[in-house]
């Protein structure tokens, strides 16, 4: 990958990222963390609502739907590993109902907030 495709790749993840809190602060959550790596792995939003912690992957593809299919078993994987980091930082949280979402973004579409997009696999 080049150097300047990097760079835009880089632009278009905050862009996303900034969508995504948008779509989620419209929804009443409330912004935990952003960005927040972990040995091993990184969730790009950590929210909440009421009694559930929402770990948040934010995907941006060219269109929805390929930004629908984007999350892999392994990223699945990397987001449970931060998720339990964050979790052990974070005690409170424990006895909250735990979730992986997804916000998606494609095109000029609305972005689209999933619940419960994909499982978290504790150790």
């Amino acid at each position: 990958m080049t150097r300047e495709r990097r760079r835009r790749a880089y632009s278009l993840g905050h862009r996303a990222e900034w969508a995504a809190m948008a779509v989620l602060l419209l929804s009443g959550y409330r912004i935990l963390a952003r960005r927040y790596i972990a040995p091993g792995g990184e969730i790009d939003l950590v929210a909440r609502r009421g009694a559930t912690v929402a770990f948040v992957e934010v995907k941006a593809r060219p269109t929805l739907e390929q930004a629908m299919t984007s999350i892999t078993a392994t990223k699945q994987q990397r987001i449970s590993i931060a998720a339990a980091h964050w979790l052990a930082r974070h005690p409170w949280a424990s006895t909250y109902n735990l979730r992986g979402d997804a916000v998606f973004v494609g095109g000029i579409r609305w972005p689209k907030h999933q619940i419960a997009a994909f499982e978290l696999r504790f150790r």
